[in-house]
């Protein structure tokens, strides 16, 4: 409820009598319009009126909306939260309805398919950017449908990388800092001897890695990295900031793809790192 002052109601009716002020509010309270703030005590006048008014809104009719809930949608999406919030029913219902389509069309089957999640966005909603940066994901959720169901796949940022040589078997490493990678990657293309070793280890490609960046873009690397990059017997290294943060992106790191590739700490430089801090 809103609250309004007998001042207030006086300003917005400036053309009426006190006689024809009093009708009017009298007339506001009999159609449950208004509702006297007691609270406020009245003005001393006669007839008297409050010093302030609560505003009734008035309820609104959800009964059709309820109904489209319970019978017009199809089971993939679950109806439960809309049951009990039907006013955000009425604010979603356009994107639901887009779903409802979709899901219809027997489309939304894990699996089958697979598009790109703005395409798929697209397709069901025609905004590309509804599940990435929109209300997307949240509506989802309401609707209790799982976002496999939706058949997408998502696109990372490609892996930046320096390909020394293509020789297999060949240690690759992944370096987290922008600095530390370019000096490297210096290091190695101005080097007379195609196969001159950093810290004592040789490298055929140094990745960046880019801090906590390394887990979207290291998802696609079973399908999309080079084949010479995927060959068995590869041995992959990581070099980061040796601190808590940069242990901790190491450690999460392995926790992500430790199954897929075995992803060993390059110690050497590590151990050079702490003798230039001793120093």
């Amino acid at each position: 409820m809103k609250k309004i002052t007998l001042e207030q109601i006086q300003q917005k009716n400036p053309g009426l009598s006190y006689q024809e002020l009093v009708q009017y509010i009298y007339g506001r309270v009999e159609q449950q319009k208004w509702k006297p703030v007691v609270a406020s005590g009245t003005n001393g006048k006669k007839p008297a009126l409050y010093r302030a008014y609560w505003i009734l809104e008035e309820e609104t009719d959800y009964t059709a909306l309820e109904e489209e809930l319970e019978y017009s949608l199809c089971p993939a999406i679950s109806i439960d939260y809309y049951l009990k919030h039907l006013d955000q029913y009425e604010k979603d219902r356009k994107w639901i309805r887009k779903l409802d389509l979709y899901l219809r069309a027997d489309c939304g089957v894990p699996g089958a398919g697979k598009i790109s999640m703005n395409e798929r966005s697209f397709e069901i909603w025609g905004r590309e950017k509804f599940l990435r940066q929109e209300q997307g994901k949240k509506i989802l959720k309401r609707c209790g449908v799982d976002l496999e169901r939706l058949g997408f796949y998502d696109t990372s940022e490609p892996l930046a990388y320096y390909c020394h040589d293509r020789d297999t078997p060949q240690n690759l490493l992944i370096i987290e800092n922008k600095d530390t990678f370019y000096s490297m990657r210096k290091f190695l293309m101005e080097s007379p001897d195609a196969r001159r070793k950093i810290f004592g280890k040789q490298f055929g490609t140094l990745i960046y890695g880019a801090g906590k960046a390394i887990y979207r873009s290291f998802q696609d690397f079973a399908f999309a990295a080079e084949p010479y990059m995927r060959r068995s017997g590869n041995q992959i290294y990581y070099f980061g900031d040796l601190d808590y943060e940069g242990i901790g992106i190491y450690e999460r790191f392995c926790t992500l793809f430790g199954d897929v590739q075995e992803i060993v700490p390059f110690q050497e430089a590590y151990q050079r790192m702490l003798e230039k801090a001793r120093g």
